[in-house]
């Protein structure tokens, strides 16, 4: 599954017009929250701090299976939903 984050997106330095808090989990609040536990934004700003053009997910389900942090260090993620309901409301939707 590929990201539908544009590349375009990725190369410059591009901050969010707006943000808003999660209510219902999705798909795309999943990956939100594994991004934000490893302290990025999102998926753009992952790619602007690391320099990288793919982020690597799970073929299955399109979860984000690993991040490098800021230390360098790697958080791994599990297949399956991992952004329990209790958490959703903490996660940051930014809007471009």
């Amino acid at each position: 599954k590929m990201s539908k984050v544009p590349e375009v997106m990725t190369k410059a330095d591009i901050k969010p017009k707006s943000m808003h808090r999660a209510k219902t989990w999705s798909d795309d609040v999943e990956n939100l929250y594994r991004f934000q536990q490893a302290g990025y934004r999102d998926e753009v700003e992952y790619k602007q701090v690391k320099q990288v053009d793919e982020v690597e997910c799970w073929p299955e389900t399109g979860f984000v299976k690993k991040l490098q942090r800021r230390d360098n260090t790697f958080y791994y993620y599990n297949r399956q939903r991992e952004c329990e309901d209790k958490d959703v409301p903490k996660v940051k939707v930014y809007v471009y």
